[in-house]
């Protein structure tokens, strides 16, 4: 393998640093230790600037490249999501009946209610009105949703030794 570059990350098939790397799951590192790699970096992960600095987090996320819109260091996105209502797509839901007359007063098992001595749904009107508030239930469990591409798990490693980049 060639000599890396200071900073250059790599993608291994293994669960630990090589000898000059380290993974790259956000811990801090001493300054003093690393100084070419922190003089790279500097704070953009993390770290008080002083006595440490931070390494990238991979962990669960996919790497973006800087630029429209994206800024070094920026985290974003959820590995799940729970859908308002603003977000989810418009559609309707349709009321549906039967034409045979009803057999109860109580709306249950898909099926609308009878009248007797009034309506269970609203107020009588001759014009057309809101259902009663009791008459319509909500749905969904408001739990979260998989909100990750399809992955395969690697050990993702910074190098904190090699060549320093020179920018040009």
């Amino acid at each position: 393998m060639a000599t890396p570059y200071i900073g250059e990350i790599k993608i291994f098939t293994f669960t630990y640093a090589p000898k000059g790397w380290a993974l790259c799951n956000g811990q801090l590192l001493p300054i003093n230790q690393n100084q070419a790699l922190f003089s790279l970096l500097g704070t953009t992960y993390g770290g008080d600037g002083r006595a440490t600095f931070g390494l990238p987090n991979l962990q669960g996320r996919v790497p973006a490249h800087v630029g429209s819109g994206f800024v070094l260091g920026q985290l974003s996105g959820q590995e799940a999501h729970t859908l308002s209502t603003a977000e989810m797509a418009g559609h309707t839901h349709m009321l549906v009946g039967s034409p045979a007359a009803g057999s109860t007063t109580a709306p249950a098992g898909n099926y609308l209610a009878t009248a007797s001595g009034g309506s269970p749904y609203g107020p009588s009107a001759a014009s057309d009105v809101a259902l009663a508030p009791g008459s319509l239930t909500a749905a969904g469990g408001s739990g979260a949703h998989e909100n990750r591409q399809p992955y395969l798990v690697l050990s993702a490693c910074i190098a904190l030794t090699g060549i320093f980049p020179s920018r040009n």
